[in-house]
């Protein structure tokens, strides 16, 4: 694969990820902040893969992505369970139901 377009399609993803970093940082709520750093995450495991393809060492960089989707998955789950025992997930309920 011409290596043009997986830096192309680096960048793409990369400007993706600044649109997801605003919500991140300017987010009404707390959820809002965290779906964002899951979706930062998300597109991180993709420029992993898209790295190992143009070093063709596809081998050696899908196990980094991988341990990387797995701490961004545990991640993202421990601070909903954080925040829903809080309170703060509760109060945005009752606040729209």
């Amino acid at each position: 694969m011409s290596s043009t377009f997986l830096l192309a399609a680096a960048l793409a993803i990369l400007f993706a990820v600044l649109l997801s970093l605003y919500r991140v940082i300017s987010g009404p709520t707390i959820i809002d902040r965290i779906i964002g750093a899951n979706v930062i995450g998300t597109k991180t495991i993709t420029v992993i893969v898209l790295t190992g393809q143009l070093f063709e060492r596809v081998e050696f960089f899908i196990d980094i992505a991988l341990l990387y989707a797995l701490i961004n998955f545990i991640g993202t789950l421990a601070l909903a369970r954080y925040f829903e025992r809080k309170g703060v997930l509760a109060e945005r309920k009752q606040v729209t139901g």
